[in-house]
């Protein structure tokens, strides 16, 4: 398509050449080019100003996607040519349109960013204030049902959700356990509030550092690893405890999968609750739920760190370095 100045629009894109086989690979991704078409009726012309990489890329990859597409992926874009009176010319979006920086679309799968504040980032819309910050309180008010008063263990809680789930557990009066993989992100968590936290990788006994943290156990446990830790911790709830299951990030890069110790015996003897969610349950709740978490961002109670990566030729390297745990906070690409 040709833009004002009449040069044709063309759009880079990351291809999905190969699936994953183990952990993603350079040769697993290719940087084509696409002309893209002229906007027809109803249709817009975005450009990415943001691009989201998340551990979820990994395992929906073998299910959502074939070989030779666009990787799949949310990016806060701005409207530049608009045939569609829903999305203004200079309006941005956040939108499911994959690892592009142009796309031309019919605003089907695009949320407009009206009253979005002039001082806070937009890149936030992909974090905190996003579908990370959703998964977060979600998990903690819809399947948990956490009170004040309890006690919650939260893994990977140096991450995008992770950072967000302790946050708003301190809020609700919670004392909060946070465990992550290195020293300068124990420190973010201390920062963050966190009554405890350690580094999984250097405490020798995990089941120790539990049983330091939290004497008495666990009501809540908020599962973004699974794997050996999730064994572990599962011996450490209380009766009636519950665990809301967000993610496996230790598992989503193996060729064969893991085995046991299975939770059958614990969950039977104290009883346990164990749900596995995704935030598009609530979709319903999502504008009020957004609004409640750009508040208490606004209010300081909510810190929003992210780790940013320049350059879209980036994108592979920027979610290889997120699913090795480089990123405090969430990770972005800045166009």
């Amino acid at each position: 398509m040709e833009n004002s100045n009449g040069t044709m629009v063309q759009a880079k894109t990351w291809i999905l050449t190969k699936h994953f086989d183990g952990f993603p690979k350079d040769s697993n991704f290719e940087l084509r080019l696409e002309q893209l078409p002229e906007p027809k009726d109803g249709e817009v012309l975005l450009e990415a100003l943001f691009l989201s990489v998340d551990p979820y890329m990994r395992p929906f990859s073998r299910v959502r996607m074939t070989e030779e597409e666009v990787m799949i992926g949310t990016q806060v874009a701005k409207v530049i040519q608009s045939n569609n009176p829903a999305f203004p010319v200079g309006s941005h979006v956040v939108g499911r349109c994959g690892w592009r920086t142009h796309t031309v679309c019919d605003g089907t799968n695009l949320t407009p960013m009206p009253d979005w504040p002039q001082d806070v980032s937009m890149s936030l819309a992909l974090g905190a204030i996003g579908m990370p910050g959703l998964t977060a309180l979600y998990g903690i008010e819809e399947v948990l049902g956490l009170q004040a008063g309890e006690t919650l263990l939260v893994n990977a809680a140096a991450g995008a959700v992770g950072s967000v789930v302790g946050q708003i557990a301190k809020m609700k009066g919670c004392k909060v356990v946070g465990s992550a993989g290195s020293d300068a992100k124990v420190a973010f968590l201390k920062e963050l509030g966190f009554d405890e936290a350690f580094n999984y990788k250097t405490v020798g006994s995990l089941e120790q550092a539990l049983k330091k943290a939290s004497p008495d156990g666990y009501d809540c446990y908020f599962e973004n690893v699974g794997g050996p830790f999730s064994s572990v911790a599962m011996q450490q709830m209380k009766n009636f405890g519950r665990i809301a299951v967000c993610g496996g990030i230790s598992l989503y890069n193996d060729t064969t999968p893991q085995t046991g110790p299975y939770p059958h015996l614990a969950m039977i003897f104290k009883q346990l609750k164990m749900e596995g969610f995704m935030q598009s349950r609530w979709e319903h709740k999502h504008p009020e739920s957004l609004k409640r978490l750009m508040a208490w961002m606004k209010e300081g109670k909510l810190q929003c760190r992210e780790h940013v990566t320049e350059g879209f030729e980036n994108m592979p390297a920027a979610f290889m370095g997120m699913l090795h745990g480089e990123n405090i906070g969430k990770a972005i690409v800045k166009v």
